[in-house]
């Protein structure tokens, strides 16, 4: 904004006096006003400044400081696969520690099942021995001949003998 080139009337010895003191004395409100304006901008601008350096400052504390948790959280990532491979590497040997004894386990009984299948046979084959020799028994026992008495005459005889 460009302000009016004042405009005096000129007089006897120069130009009006106190149209000069108004107009001076109106710029030099003008300037004082606008001073203090320019004060008011100079001000807030610092006080804008110092928000935009602390804003800053917070910026780059937040920057190092999640660039500081990114590494924790990559070492504690590292950290938790290192442990989770040991973990499954014990697990491994454990579950093939388990497997082998439960082999050896199975092998033991296989073998006892055999010792006792071949004791059946033996035990089996003496039995059918044995079985053999009762049933040859048997058929060469003779049961003797009863004579056809009848029970009841007999009974009628031991009561009529005097005892």
């Amino acid at each position: 904004m460009e302000a009016k080139k004042p405009r005096f009337r000129i007089m006897k010895k120069g130009y009006d006096r106190f149209a000069v003191d108004d107009a001076l004395e109106r710029l030099t409100f003008d300037l004082e006003s606008k001073e203090s304006q320019l004060q008011s901008y100079i001000k807030q601008t610092e006080y804008a400044q110092e928000q935009v350096d602390q804003i800053k400052e917070r910026y780059h504390s937040l920057l190092s400081e999640l660039s500081v948790r990114e590494k924790a959280a990559d070492d504690i990532a590292r950290l938790a696969l290192k442990e989770a491979n040991t973990v499954i590497q014990s697990a491994q040997k454990n579950a093939d520690s388990i497997v082998q004894e439960a082999l050896s386990t199975a092998k033991m009984i296989l073998i006892e099942i055999a010792r006792i299948s071949r004791e059946a046979q033996g035990v089996k084959a003496e039995m059918l021995d044995k079985i053999q020799r009762l049933s040859e028994s048997i058929e060469a026992f003779e049961v003797p001949r009863i004579p056809a008495v009848k029970l009841s005459q007999i009974k009628d005889k031991e009561q009529d003998e005097p005892v």
